[in-house]
């Protein structure tokens, strides 16, 4: 019998540990956003061709918010709702995602941060913080390369500055493939052409196929205060890539977000606000 209790113990003790480690960690899930708080002004910009979905929040010094490829504005909600309490919060749809059209030019981060630039004219903001997600930060490094006296600072989080900083084995990764899943539903419930998503899908992946792909000389020409961030698990770039683009940049500060991945904003909502606060509010 004792024998028999013990293998019936031991049994216990490998299904509560099977149990444990089959149950998902934070970094492997994708919450789905918080409710958008009521903006103070939203609306459709027309630059570069194409209409461009805006809303603005709060009052304060502003901060512009920038999604990650095949995603859109909403995604911020959580980070809207606290930085919009100091803060003028500006959000967008990059082009071909959420709301915003699209046209026949080829998808690029130039044109992309051009897009982000002449809304910013729109809205008759010269200068502001920017917070990128993914292409977001893409399209936040490609300003202060090139126009950065638009920026007052830049928090880059999940970027990459080449494009073997990728990591291959998203492809197969499940918490991404439910993003890309997600994000076709939302492309079909808020584009003006709902039935384009594989059209604007195969678009894009021109651009991502060959951008970004900027040299270590370009990268430490940057002057913009920036903080380089990824979560500890992110799914797509990998960390040495990250930590080569901190080191690349004169005075970047590395910033390793606990227990989240790719989609840090959604999995630790209140850590990354607080953690992009501290960045863009130090004096």
């Amino acid at each position: 019998m004792g024998h028999l209790w013990n293998m019936s113990a031991f049994a216990v003790a490998f299904t509560l540990v099977a149990g444990a480690v089959s149950a998902e960690e934070r970094w492997e899930t994708l919450p789905e956003p918080a409710p958008m708080p009521a903006a103070a002004e939203t609306g459709y910009a027309k630059v570069n061709g194409i209409e461009m979905y805006y809303a603005t929040f709060g009052a304060g010094d502003p901060v512009l918010l920038i999604h990650g490829g095949l995603g859109h504005a909403d995604i911020w909600a959580s980070q809207v709702a606290e930085l919009s309490k100091t803060h003028k919060v500006i959000v967008a749809d990059s082009r071909g995602h959420g709301r915003s059209t699209r046209d026949a030019q080829p998808f690029g981060y130039d044109l992309m941060a051009s897009d982000y630039l002449a809304l910013l004219d729109y809205l008759k903001v010269d200068k502001t913080a920017l917070v990128g997600w993914s292409d977001g930060g893409i399209i936040g490094i490609d300003i202060a390369l090139n126009h950065p006296e638009r920026l007052t600072k830049l928090y880059a989080q999940a970027a990459n500055v080449t494009t073997d900083g990728v990591d291959p084995g998203v492809e197969t990764n499940k918490t991404f493939g439910a993003y890309i899943e997600r994000s076709g539903k939302d492309y079909a419930r808020m584009s003006k052409t709902p039935g384009e998503y594989d059209a604007f899908l195969e678009q894009i992946s021109h651009m991502w196929a060959s951008q970004p792909n900027w040299t270590k000389e370009q990268l430490a020409t940057i002057t913009t205060p920036i903080a380089i961030v990824a979560g500890d698990h992110d799914e797509a770039i990998k960390r040495e890539h990250t930590e080569y683009m901190a080191s690349a940049i004169p005075g970047a500060k590395l910033i390793i977000l606990p227990n989240a991945s790719h989609f840090a904003m959604l999995q630790a909502p209140d850590e990354y606000t607080k953690s992009v606060t501290d960045f863009i509010d130090a004096k």
